[in-house]
């Protein structure tokens, strides 16, 4: 191609060197990549397979500005720096043109830094990766690919989460199954065919799947990524992936899967000191290294580093169809202090902690994707009190869709976590969410944090015997599918595990033989059953309109009490929940409405491993005032049990005490009836 200047042979380069002087868009592209506003890099930067004057091969294209000189290599040159010497630009992009590699071929770029160092480092924007523990990047082109899922993706335009049933499924895909032999992974084809029928029969509506992107330590979970736009080789190839969401879509199942933006890894082989300098992180560690993590953070203030990110995260929905991103760590950016004693951190301009430049690259990254994607979801792990996270940029937000409540997260399990005797002196600690729960759009997260570093499985960490650990872990996600707020189960809680999470092996899926596992796991399908068919537990999540506490101060009992409205107020729920493991009996509360009130759930059924302690699927409302209220009902609460009361409703075929399988025929609700009831032996 004509036009680009032609850069003479490094001095040191041996005679027989041909040293490329052919350019291509990707050079044009510097200009964008320096003004960081660039969101589709990939296109240009990286490798990619193409014919030039008639001759196969591939253009490379790499940022590196503080580098004397750049090599691509790789298997077709046995390794050997100097053999096909990239070209410089203006804007400190290497690039050039090499004949005769193509798809498949395993390469990287040798970096000779300002000291005479030379580096070998992968492909920031290499699409594919070897296998670890091997680092090199691999040559790809992703035309291939036909997808059908359209109608999918034409619905998720129009698809507005607030009002819909939402409920994730946190899924790891190294330990989710595993083969018989445990000395390899599962492919991306043969987890599609187990793991989304079976997130279809528990009721999820997405999966979210923990980090993807290639990273080098199995331990890291994938929270420490070097490839930023390669799906992880360990499960197969880019199209193998791009199958698995497209099979996804095609059963009804979205996708998301976790995104780091936060923090990246020192690996000799990856973005740390990339050409000898500080290139995508801080040169000065009390901003560019991260003590918790032992990691480099990202400069935000950098245009190209800001262009490397936001392509990023666009790449994975615009080539790999992904429904949204849950973005980790996002406290971490936004506080200059994050993990840090007085003197470890540098003030923003004001003198203030705030991360002024990570705040408005998160304020970017959700202007883009919403703009580019509609319907996509951008959900923040954010776990403090920073002010409009999920609210639209343009009101003074950061534009995120959704957030983690990881404060009701602590909250609850720390108070299930207690004996029931002393739940009594905390009854604030549950009651307290509701101050501040529609502040945000939040999601209710039981995620993989709370089972691993030794806090043991959620069985595990309830109190008392085996009885009680399992009627509290029943009763712990009752509470969850119940609150206002969407929903994430990391996998396996729903089979009630004794150890906690292994990623080196696949989940307790044995324990499924023992009625009380399988009773959690019917309890978890049930609830999303109930939060689909119940407009009033998904219609109004984010609007206080949609939630009213009937009582959430009998701290002596122990017992809360509260309804769930749909969005035209038709359809009511009243949920109680008894933190105790005591059955009572004749325990009244005040009712929104005269009428008969169906037990369409009850956590003690013993389809979920309980007793059938409960109502006999429901009771008539009765003109005794109660709780402010002209009208009560008079129930027999389950021990350590959640009832699920619909007004005006016949009972359901979801499992209530004394129905542990739907009846045949619902029967006509009675005049009156009085509370019935078995009493534990």
């Amino acid at each position: 191609m004509a036009g680009f200047p032609s850069a003479p042979p490094p001095a040191d380069a041996p005679p027989s060197v041909t040293v490329l002087r052919t350019g291509w868009s990707g050079v044009r592209d510097a200009a964008a990549l320096a003004r960081g506003v660039n969101c589709t890099m990939y296109r240009t930067q990286g490798a990619h397979p193409a014919i030039h004057e008639g001759r196969p091969g591939t253009w490379f294209s790499v940022w590196a500005p503080n580098a004397r000189e750049v090599c691509v290599v790789g298997d077709f040159n046995y390794w050997q720096h100097g053999s096909f010497y990239l070209n410089s630009s203006d804007a400190g992009v290497w690039w050039g043109f090499v004949p005769g590699v193509g798809v498949g071929d395993h390469y990287k770029y040798s970096i000779r830094s300002q000291e005479g160092t030379l580096l070998e480092k992968c492909d920031p924007f290499a699409f594919a990766a070897e296998v670890p523990p091997k680092t090199a990047s691999i040559v790809y082109e992703h035309s291939g690919f036909r997808w059908t899922d359209a109608d999918w993706m034409e619905r998720r335009r129009e698809y507005d989460w607030s009002s819909k049933p939402v409920s994730m499924y946190e899924v790891h895909l190294g330990s989710w199954r595993r083969p018989w032999d445990n000395r390899r992974y599962h492919t991306y084809g043969e987890l599609a065919e187990m793991l989304i029928p079976y997130a279809l029969d528990m009721g999820f509506t997405h999966l979210q799947l923990m980090p993807i992107t290639e990273f080098p330590f199995d331990g890291s979970w994938g929270y420490q990524p070097t490839g930023y736009f390669a799906p992880t080789s360990r499960f197969g190839s880019p199209e193998d992936f791009q199958k698995f969401v497209d099979a996804c879509h095609n059963a009804g199942l979205g996708v998301l899967i976790d995104w780091v933006p936060g923090h990246f890894p020192t690996d000799a082989h990856g973005l740390g000191r990339f050409d000898g300098t500080a290139l995508y992180e801080h040169e000065d560690m009390r901003q560019g290294f991260h003590p918790d993590w032992n990691t480099y953070i990202f400069n935000y203030g950098r245009n190209e580093v800001r262009s490397f990110l936001l392509s990023s995260a666009r790449f994975w929905c615009d080539v790999y169809h992904i429904d949204g991103l849950r973005v980790d760590a996002v406290a971490s950016m936004l506080y200059l202090d994050y993990s840090r004693n007085y003197g470890e951190w540098v003030p923003n301009p004001f003198g203030g902690r705030e991360n002024l430049e990570a705040i408005q690259f998160l304020k970017d990254l959700n202007t883009v994707m919403h703009g580019e994607f509609p319907g996509v979801l951008m959900i923040a792990e954010e776990s403090t009190a920073w002010p409009g996270v999920s609210r639209p940029v343009y009101d003074g937000g950061l534009g995120f869709s959704g957030k983690w409540d990881m404060g009701w997260m602590n909250d609850t399990l720390r108070y299930l976590r207690r004996d029931p005797v002393y739940r009594k002196h905390y009854q604030n600690e549950l009651s307290f969410r509701m101050v501040y729960a529609f502040t945000e759009n939040f999601l209710l997260p039981l995620s993989h944090d709370e089972v691993v570093h030794g806090k043991g499985s959620l069985l595990r960490q309830m109190p008392n015997d085996d009885w009680q650990k399992f009627a509290n872990l029943r009763l712990l996600f009752g509470y969850q599918f119940t609150m206002p707020g969407k929903t994430l189960l990391f996998m396996g809680n729903e089979l009630a595990p004794w150890s906690e999470w292994n990623h080196d092996s696949q989940l307790d899926w044995q324990l499924l033989q023992y009625p009380r596992h399988q009773g959690v796991q019917n309890f978890v399908r049930d609830l999303n059953k109930l939060v689909k068919s119940q407009p009033a537990l998904h219609e109004r999540d984010f609007a206080s309109d949609g939630f009213e506490w009937i009582g959430a101060d009998d701290a002596g009992n122990s017992v809360y009490v509260f309804c769930r409205f749909s969005a035209d107020r038709s359809e009511e729920l009243v949920i109680v929940l008894n933190m105790t493991p005591v059955p009572r009996k004749h325990y009244r509360i005040g009712v929104p409405s005269p009428g008969f009130y169906a037990e369409i759930m009850n956590s003690d059924a013993r389809l979920y491993g309980g007793e059938d302690v409960g109502n006999g699927g429901g009771v008539e409302a009765e003109p005794i005032p109660s709780h402010g209220r002209y009208q009560s009902v008079q129930l027999t609460l389950p021990p350590l049990g959640m009832v699920v009361l619909k007004a005006g409703a016949l009972p359901t075929g979801l499992p209530s005490a004394e129905s542990a399988a739907p009846a045949a025929a619902p029967p006509s609700p009675p005049a009156k009836r009085t509370p019935g009831g078995q009493t534990r032996q």
